[in-house]
């Protein structure tokens, strides 16, 4: 038994930092089409590899694209649907954790979309996952997002709770959620969820404070990490942004502190 737990844990280190985690998703794509700053992938692995990120997050085909092993953790998206379709709220597997291990993913992701009609589906697939991922000893990660035709108020403090919660009961090792606005009420939701939190980075923000002030937010309030996408693959500076960022994430400076870093740089 001991040895089934220690492949997780081994898996864990590849995409964390004492014990917390600085990911940046570049799923994107696959939903709304090429996105700007991912035209090529690899090159911004590189980039915010270079700025400390723990791990990044993709579907299989951009794994199958990189000319050379990531030097960062690797987390392989399983689940999509695109915003062409009838119902883009219904996130469907097109992979498998076994297509992961063969292409070396440290860890497994799937999306779910819950207070839509099509939560049912998802939520059996969803605890499949869970299953095949214990069975070979790879992290999960379940991205618990409310979205869809029963949910009027996504950042609800008690609808985010309710959902990340579903996420920890089903069997992922980490849930991936979204902001309830302020610290106080995501503390609660990180409370409430038997495993760690991590923050989805949402929409782009206005400046460079505001991120770094949302992590610094978050950090204070239990979570285990942040997954940032497009506020640091859009970024003027990727590989900056991400070392300010780690600073907070990571190494848990102020935010005065991971200003310095972006100040350092325009002088």
């Amino acid at each position: 038994m001991e040895a089934l737990v220690f492949g997780k844990q081994v898996r864990l280190s590849r995409i964390t930092k004492n014990g917390r985690m600085l990911c940046i998703p570049m799923d994107h794509s696959f939903t709304i089409g090429p996105v700007a700053g991912l035209e090529n992938p690899e090159e911004m692995v590189v980039k915010v590899a270079k700025g400390g990120a723990t791990a990044f997050l993709v579907h299989k085909g951009v794994i199958k694209s990189l000319k050379k092993p990531a030097p960062i953790g690797m987390i392989m998206h399983v689940s999509a649907s695109t915003n062409l379709s009838l119902a883009p709220n219904r996130k469907m597997l097109n992979s498998s954790v076994i297509e992961g291990l063969r292409l070396g993913a440290d860890a497994i992701s799937m999306h779910v979309n819950m207070g839509s009609k099509e939560e049912p589906e998802m939520l059996e697939q969803l605890g499949m996952v869970a299953d095949q991922c214990d069975e070979y000893q790879v992290p999960f990660i379940a991205m618990m997002y409310p979205r869809g035709e029963n949910i009027k108020d996504p950042t609800d403090p008690e609808v985010v709770a309710h959902v990340a919660r579903v996420g920890a009961e089903s069997g992922a090792d980490i849930v991936k959620t979204v902001y309830t606005g302020d610290a106080e009420s995501f503390r609660e939701v990180v409370r409430k969820c038997p495993v760690p939190v991590v923050l989805a980075g949402g929409a782009r923000v206005e400046t460079d404070a505001e991120i770094l002030k949302l992590a610094d937010d978050v950090m204070e309030a239990g979570a285990m990490g942040v997954t940032f996408g497009r506020n640091v693959f859009q970024h003027r500076d990727p590989t900056l942004i991400t070392r300010a960022i780690r600073r907070i994430v990571i190494d848990r400076s102020s935010v005065e502190e991971a200003m310095e870093v972006m100040s350092a740089a325009d002088a």
